[in-house]
């Protein structure tokens, strides 16, 4: 019986030593530290991406918009594999 109390007394100051080092960590940088292996590589955002977004925030009136409905088409082509349409207007990012 005395071994089954030390080593539940040893898991148990094993857990406050993990559990305090993590709030020490945590009140140094403000956050949970990272685990190995969960690390999201940063990408920088596509211009297309930036622009889908752009047509979205307008609403219906994307819909008559000419640089919204390029966008919509290369969208759409790049989904289907297709080689985009040489008609299609130049967004505006491709302009400045």
């Amino acid at each position: 019986m005395e071994i089954k109390a030390m080593a539940r007394l040893i898991a148990i100051l094993f857990l406050a030593i993990v559990m305090t080092v993590t709030l020490i960590r945590m009140d140094h940088t403000g956050e949970l530290p990272v685990l190995p292996g969960r690390e999201i590589p940063s990408e920088p955002e596509e211009p297309l991406r930036k622009e889908q977004r752009r047509c979205q925030r307008m609403g219906e009136a994307a819909a008559s918009d000419a640089d919204c409905l390029a966008i919509w088409a290369e969208t759409r082509d790049r989904f289907l594999g297709r080689t985009p349409t040489p008609t299609a207007p130049a967004t505006t990012s491709e302009r400045q």
